[in-house]
């Protein structure tokens, strides 16, 4: 298919590269031109100076980028330019309420949305590996499916707009408090002077198993924290489920209380560290 990607970062970049790989016609953009020109040259295809340059035509838009904002504004200036009948694919993790927004907008110029938030991090993404959760018309989905299947293990329609965004909450805020379980449970090891590679080998094929214990165990007792997801955009997405959560009426008190010790991981200048710094803070 004829497609366009935008936002190269260190999830679009890999994934633009995979849908060239599967033999779509791929045209990109960044705001940092340099990125799309450095995407050009180990790719190929075309990158296009602005938004509507490079979606015009395609059938397929995706697009990563940082916000709600962000997505307002490259959804508004990409569909005039895009193929009557095409689908924008979004894998930026927003609010609920920008999806339903976005596909409300797509619908009345004859196109389709699909909010497509991502799990996997960067490794997914580079391995073409992710877990992809959808909202969408079940027509629209149809169609994206196999395109966007280029950088996917998983892909699930888990309902109408929004529905995509609303269980990357869940997503989320099943990740923070496990990570905070397992930085206290390291923290614990240590104090009371229990060898935390011992401790993993007893507890890891049990009931605690986990893929963040699995993945996360060791680089959190060396105190290493340059791996995938930044605090930073975890403190966005807790701020999206705290938001949801105030409309819908929900408890989210664990995941509440775990984005207050990321804030203090932010002033302790971790904002660009992953997730499993929540240990550092346990143990300044």
């Amino acid at each position: 298919m004829k497609a366009a990607f935008v936002g190269l970062g260190v999830m679009g970049f890999p994934m633009a590269g995979h849908l060239k790989r599967a033999g779509h016609e791929v045209s990109v953009f960044n705001r940092s031109p340099e990125k799309a020109a450095r995407w050009v040259e180990t790719h190929g295809g075309r990158a296009g100076a602005t938004v509507a340059e490079a979606a015009e035509g395609a059938e397929i838009l995706a697009l990563c980028v940082g916000n709600d904002d962000d997505v307002r504004q490259v959804v508004q200036a990409a569909l005039p330019a895009l193929a009557p009948g095409a689908v924008v694919v979004d894998h930026t993790t927003t609010s609920a309420k920008v999806a339903r927004e976005m596909a409300e907008l797509a619908a009345r110029s004859g196109r389709a949305f699909v909010d497509a938030p991502v799990s996997g991090g960067q490794a997914g993404a580079e391995n073409g590996q992710l877990t992809i959760m959808c909202g969408a018309e079940p027509e629209a989905f149809a169609k994206a499916e196999p395109v966007i299947a280029a950088y996917a293990k998983a892909i699930r329609l888990m309902g109408g707009p929004g529905s995509g965004q609303l269980t990357k909450m869940v997503n989320q805020i099943c990740i923070a408090g496990l990570l905070q379980g397992l930085a206290e449970g390291l923290h614990f090891a240590k104090r009371a002077g229990l060898d935390p590679v011992e401790v993993y080998e007893a507890i890891s094929k049990g009931a605690a198993q986990s893929w963040q214990m699995d993945n996360r165990w060791a680089t959190m007792s060396e105190g290493r924290f340059d791996f995938g997801f930044a605090v930073d955009w975890m403190r966005k997405d807790l701020g999206l489920v705290q938001e949801e959560a105030w409309a819908n009426g929900a408890r989210v008190e664990v995941a509440a209380l775990v984005d207050t010790f990321y804030a203090d991981i932010q002033a302790m200048g971790g904002g660009r560290w992953d997730t499993s710094s929540l240990v550092a803070r346990l143990e300044r």
